[in-house]
């Protein structure tokens, strides 16, 4: 197993090139003070590493526990699994614990489920003032050993990949979700997320622990109480004031009886087909013995299905009430709030005499508005028109025309006068109509006056 965990590493974790696998296995330990940068580079490389070990099920685990994907179980049996046939151990794998220790990569387990506060709470403490002192003077360095510390250690990276694939698959879920639909027991919230957490990896028991004392406590997304677990309504991380009521309790208890009831009918089912089978093989081996006793145990079998099934209904039930009864909770809230929002508004109007006040006094500035224009109106309407003199003016605009008109005629009569007179009208001249044709007849008269002239004067 050993080589095959080292090859998993030099397969999948960048920093472990094959090249670089002596410096991983020395003892880097002297490179704190006389080579910082790659000393740290060693060290992240070997976080990394174990993180990746553990979260993917092949660090080993110890004879006490299951195997486990956010717990690092440190002892001797690690550093056989981490043995390479041609370096050997790694022999600075201790300190690389120490310092993921001291930076809260690594937790002791039974600090982290005891622990009241956030982990991610470092208050700068006179004790830590005085180690990272120590550390820059080196002191530090004397103080420790060489040896891997034993114990067992919660992988904070691991942790919180498991809780933001959590709250992205199911917190915004439950948004929709009722009450009931949202509570859990320890127990069956277990079996309802085991396999969905982390593509199909099996967390155990001890993980879930860890997986629901980080969610409640670090990132505020669910409830847990050490026996019920409830997910906020919203998104969003719960507040200081949503707790687990005994409601909340008695919710869970009622679904993990539920959840077992259903898996009995589901185990009896499959029963009473198992023993029908059975009876027919009796039946077509003539075995009378075995196909009555495979009959009586089916008969036995259907009625405790029968009752199971009725204690489904029942608590199926009972849970449809507790729903209805949580629906009419909250929809007593919503309308207490509405009233008391109605009851602010109605406050900001002032009451029904203070909206009365503002109508009438909206009713009055319309009509002094309405009033103000019939008084323009009236005044527009006290100027009089003398229709007699518009009428005399009309007619003497009209008589002018009508002398145009009569003088244009005359003067073009004259004109067909004057040209009949000289016996040479050009043909298909007809009436003269407009100043343009009687300035062509004067012009056509005067060229034949000048031409009369012309033949007296020859003659």
């Amino acid at each position: 197993m050993s080589q095959s965990l080292v090859d998993y590493l030099v397969e999948n974790e960048p920093a472990f090139r094959k090249a670089r696998l002596p410096a991983l296995y020395s003892d880097f330990q002297t490179q704190r003070t006389l080579n910082p940068d790659g000393y740290q580079a060693n060290v992240s490389a070997w976080r990394k590493a174990l993180a990746h070990i553990v979260g993917s099920g092949l660090a080993p685990a110890s004879r006490a526990a299951a195997s486990s994907l956010f717990v690092l179980h440190s002892d001797e049996q690690l550093l056989r699994a981490l043995e390479s046939k041609q370096y050997g151990r790694p022999l600075a794998l201790g300190a690389v614990v120490r310092e993921s220790v001291a930076a809260k990569d690594l937790i002791p387990l039974r600090d982290f489920l005891d622990a009241k506060e956030s982990i991610y709470n470092r208050p700068w403490s006179v004790w830590n003032l005085a180690s990272w002192t120590m550390k820059q003077l080196g002191v530090a360095d004397m103080l420790k050993k060489d040896t891997l510390p034993p114990g067992e250690f919660v992988v904070v990276a691991n942790v919180e990949q498991a809780s933001k694939a959590f709250q992205a698959q199911h917190a915004a879920a439950a948004a929709t979700q009722t009450r009931f639909e949202r509570t859990f027991s320890k127990a069956h919230f277990y079996r309802t997320f085991n396999a969905h957490l982390l593509d199909n990896k099996h967390l155990s028991e001890t993980d879930m622990d860890v997986l629901l004392r980080f969610l409640s406590r670090d990132k505020h997304a669910l409830l847990y109480d050490g026996t019920t677990v409830k997910i906020p309504t919203t998104a969003a991380t719960a507040t200081p004031a949503d707790q687990i009521t005994p409601d909340d309790t008695s919710i869970a208890q009622l679904k993990e009886l539920l959840a077992s009831l259903t898996h009995q009918t589901a185990l009896l089912s499959a029963r009473i087909d198992a023993l029908s089978s059975e009876a027919a093989a009796a039946v077509s081996k003539n075995n009378r013995v075995a196909a009555l006793a495979a009959l009586r145990a089916r008969k036995l079998t259907s009625a405790t299905l029968a009752a199971r099934f009725e204690s489904v209904h029942q608590l199926e039930q009972v849970a449809g009430q507790i729903e209805q009864a949580a629906d009419n909770v909250r929809m007593a809230q919503v309308m207490e709030a509405s009233a008391a929002a109605l009851e602010g508004l109605n406050a900001k109007l002032g009451g029904v005499e203070r909206v009365e006040e503002v109508v009438g006094r909206l009713r009055e500035q319309m009509e002094a508005v309405d009033e103000v224009g019939r008084i323009l109106a009236e005044e527009g309407a006290g100027v009089v028109v003398d229709e007699g003199e518009i009428d005399e003016e009309l007619e003497a605009m009209e008589g002018e025309k009508r002398k145009k008109e009569e003088g244009e005629r005359q003067r073009e009569e004259e004109v067909r006068r004057r040209l009949e007179a000289a016996g040479e009208v050009p043909e298909g001249v007809g009436p003269l109509e407009g100043d343009a044709e009687l300035r062509s007849a004067e012009e056509l008269m005067g060229r034949m006056s000048l031409k009369e002239e012309g033949e007296r004067q020859t003659a």
